[in-house]
């Protein structure tokens, strides 16, 4: 493939796959469709993971949170990927210990015990060590700022951070680029090319230059998280919205904390206290959202609302000074009856033929970062059985670019001081 923009040259050629979007899934998709041996391409209007995939709260765990909504299949998946991106991405993604203090009656901690069980039992397969539990003397040793009013101990647990996923990202753009997929950022799909409900190609301008250019592919896979409904507006004959758009908002701070912390806020809401880069990122929000979505930002009721919650569970800390805010969207399922939160984080795709009767179309609706290279795997799945072709994922056993054996021998290492 050329590695300039030369999309001229690179319009010559006829496509399996055409991927709109560059985030963590979309990146994800085409080094996976690239070491099956397809003839890839993929498109991103900004840069690489500038969405939602730089603005989450940069976790990799199964989430436990889940399980109230007795979504075990959930569970499962993000636990089984989790450690799959520890054996492909040890330089990346690094063991986490979190605290969950226990406040409250007995039944409370009964209740977060037997959540505690039931994560360990569903990550049987882990490298990580399983929950224990701390009185409350040696918490507040540990963490002297947090609220010790009614405190009866924590739940300590393992799951893990990936503090710069911009560079997962890139490293599977760079991986896919070396098993021969062709990919291009401020590169904006302006049209979905379609004839008697066929879609054959997109049309795309080059945002640097301005330049519109037409490429022809066997099938299209629609990645673009908030973006995806905006996409196959133009195409579909359905006109309700795919799917369902939430904020997320996280503030920065100065470090508060040792450890990483999973709290619960007033209203029932879980979210997180985490040291990341040498700060704290708290949050996160999670409200709907239909507005522009490149001009998504943190409003004030979002801060104010974050950090009451954390001056709540650390009130010795001073909140007074946040650094910045980040805010995302997230884009999931459809449903609305059902409030924001508690929306699940599952993925489907939607093959248009079968829903629509459009062609050469397939657009990706939910999922998780932890389980990007598993949403992928299915994706390319969907896609080789529809261009009539069969190649085994290697994507869980490939280790991508930057996994050197010096680096994995260190993280090793600092796993067995975890583990003991």
């Amino acid at each position: 493939m050329p590695t300039t923009r030369q999309f001229g040259q690179l319009a010559q050629s006829e496509f399996d796959l055409a991927i709109i979007g560059g985030g963590m899934i979309g990146t994800g998709v085409a080094r996976d469709a690239a070491m099956r041996g397809l003839k890839t391409i993929l498109f991103e209007k900004e840069d690489f993971c500038y969405g939602t995939s730089s603005r989450s709260s940069r976790i990799i765990h199964g989430g436990l949170r889940y399980l109230a909504n007795y979504d075990f299949g959930l569970v499962r998946e993000g636990l089984r990927e989790r450690e799959i991106l520890l054996r492909i991405a040890p330089h990346l993604v690094r063991p986490l210990k979190f605290l969950i203090p226990i406040y409250g009656n007995f039944f409370h901690k009964l209740k977060l015990k037997t959540g505690m069980i039931l994560y360990d039992l569903l990550s049987y397969d882990k490298s990580l060590p399983n929950h224990k539990y701390q009185d409350k003397r040696e918490v507040l040793k540990a963490e002297p700022l947090l609220a010790d009013n009614g405190l009866r101990g924590a739940y300590v647990y393992y799951d893990c951070q990936i503090a710069l996923t911009e560079r997962l990202c890139i490293e599977n753009v760079v991986s896919a680029r070396a098993h021969g997929a062709a990919l291009l950022n401020h590169a904006k799909v302006v049209e979905l090319r379609k004839k008697n409900s066929v879609v054959s190609g997109v049309k795309v301008e080059d945002v640097l230059s301005g330049e519109l250019t037409e490429f022809r592919s066997k099938l299209v896979v629609n990645v673009g998280g908030p973006w995806l409904d905006e996409v196959v507006r133009e195409v579909r004959r359905k006109q309700e919205p795919l799917a369902r758009t939430t904020k997320g908002v996280h503030l920065v701070t100065p470090k508060l904390t040792n450890e990483a912390f999973a709290l619960f806020a007033s209203d029932g809401r879980v979210y997180f206290v985490i040291p990341w880069i040498g700060f704290s990122l708290v949050g996160t929000t999670d409200t709907d959202y239909e507005q522009d979505m490149d001009a998504v930002r943190a409003e004030v009721d979002d801060v104010e609302y974050l950090r009451a919650e954390a001056q709540r569970a650390f009130p010795s800390a001073s909140w007074d000074r946040i650094f910045y805010t980040i805010a995302g969207v997230r884009s999931l399922l459809r449903e609305e009856v059902v409030k924001e939160s508690s929306v699940t984080r599952r993925h489907i795709i939607y093959d248009h033929d079968e829903k629509e009767g459009v062609r050469g179309l397939i657009s990706v609706i939910g999922g998780k970062l932890t389980a990007y290279r598993g949403i992928a795997e299915d994706i390319v799945d969907a896609a080789c059985k529809k261009l009539g072709t069969h190649s085994a994922c290697t994507t869980a056993i490939e280790r991508l670019p930057g996994a050197d054996s010096v680096e994995l021998e260190r993280v090793r290492a600092g796993m067995d001081s975890i583990a003991s």
